[in-house]
């Protein structure tokens, strides 16, 4: 058999990877604290799953979509005027996707032809890259420094890379890094992105989960972002609803028209039951939004404490459910410090190798575990023997 060669591009996702390195531990009868897939597990609050479940019941609700509905588009234009004070236009400027990854998956395919220029952050969550790689783009990347407090330095892409970009992808608060950028970095991007003639796709999935009383925007906050660009958003950390995928494109309205037009050929739309949880989560009670935070935030100073204490230095995130932790110096390499880490504490990491170049020297940990759990991890972590040199 022969396949496409854009498949070339790809090999066994790492998180595939890192789930068959914990099945090989547990089956050994060795437990795993899993610290690596961002996966949620604090549910949706009760008015939400009580509209999900009698939105299930009602049989008229098994029919296809095909598209969204208008109390979910009002809803979320709603959302947006009151969070951010972004005014969207419910009928054209509004775009339901199958949870937000999906969308950034399949974008490129309404954007770019075999070998346009995208430009990426490095690192960066995988399905930035892998999505224009789909759709057949050459890929630049602009690197995410430490001594930059991790934020894109346009100054640093060429001006003949910059004349033949199609678009650009950007997201803070940033997963993996947990940095979050300042007003003075999205009028600089807007800036550049008029300058250029460069499509800005700005995934704003963390902005909910922001610590230590910060406040976080929206992309679509700032003058003249609609003229370049969208910004995606998600339910999956805020609400709980990881699983039920729901996310939206937003903000420019031939964008937003281009991938509707898309996925029409795809899909057949959200199923009307998540539709209307997702009506219920960002209409209704809010306290359960900041019940999360709290929540994360409290894992986050667990976590970090702990590991700082016992030798493994670790910056408190400012923003998302994670934690960018720099290897210990022994290490030459972060996926060999994740395999002998999970070997000697059974705690499980991701590597920060599978986010990009620059990520290679860190790894990501997930505030996915209760914090008596993250305590316990460290407290292994510590017994292992593993950060000590002379083990």
């Amino acid at each position: 058999m022969q396949f496409a060669r854009r498949m070339n591009h790809f090999g066994e996702g790492i998180f595939s990877k890192l789930l068959e390195m914990k099945r090989q531990k547990e089956e050994k009868g060795e437990p795993v604290i899993d610290l690596s897939v961002g996966a949620p597990n604090i549910p949706p609050a009760k008015h939400i799953t009580d509209a999900l479940c009698e939105a299930a019941a009602d049989p008229n609700n098994y029919i296809y979509a095909i598209n969204d509905q208008k109390e979910l588009t009002e809803a979320v234009a709603g959302w947006y005027q009151r969070r951010y004070g972004v005014k969207l236009d419910p009928s054209s400027e509004i775009c339901s996707l199958l949870g937000s990854q999906e969308g950034l998956a399949h974008i490129a395919l309404s954007i770019v032809d075999e070998g346009d220029v995208v430009l990426v952050p490095d690192p960066c969550y995988p399905v930035f890259a892998d999505g224009p790689l789909l759709a057949g783009a050459s890929l630049f990347y602009m690197p995410q420094r430490k001594e930059k407090d991790y934020l894109i330095d346009f100054s640093e892409i060429p001006e003949d890379i910059a004349i033949k970009a199609k678009f650009m992808i950007v997201s803070y608060p940033n997963n993996p890094t947990t940095v979050m950028a300042p007003d003075s970095f999205y009028e600089k991007l807007i800036e550049f992105a008029k300058k250029y003639n460069i499509m800005v796709l700005h995934d704003n999935a963390y902005s909910e989960l922001v610590f230590d009383q910060r406040q976080c925007k929206s992309f679509l906050s700032f003058p003249g972002s609609k003229e370049v660009g969208v910004e995606f958003n998600s339910l999956s950390k805020t609400y709980g609803l990881a699983g039920a995928r729901v996310g939206f494109c937003l903000g420019n309205r031939e964008v937003v028209e281009k991938i509707k037009t898309l996925k029409s050929n795809m899909d057949y739309g959200m199923f009307l039951p998540v539709q209307k949880a997702a009506v219920a989560a960002i209409t209704g009670d809010q306290t359960c939004v900041g019940t999360t935070r709290e929540a994360y935030e409290k894992r986050r100073d667990a976590l970090c404490e702990h590991m700082t204490r016992i030798g493994w230095r670790m910056e408190k995130p400012q923003a998302t459910m994670f934690v960018w932790a720099e290897i210990p110096d022994k290490f030459r390499d972060s996926e060999t410090f994740c395999r002998e880490l999970l070997e000697k504490s059974g705690v499980l990491v991701t590597p920060g190798s599978a986010f990009g170049p620059s990520g290679e020297g860190y790894v990501r940990l997930a505030l996915v575990q209760d914090e008596s759990v993250l305590i316990q991890a460290a407290d292994q972590v510590d017994k292992s023997g593993i950060l000590r040199f002379d083990i």
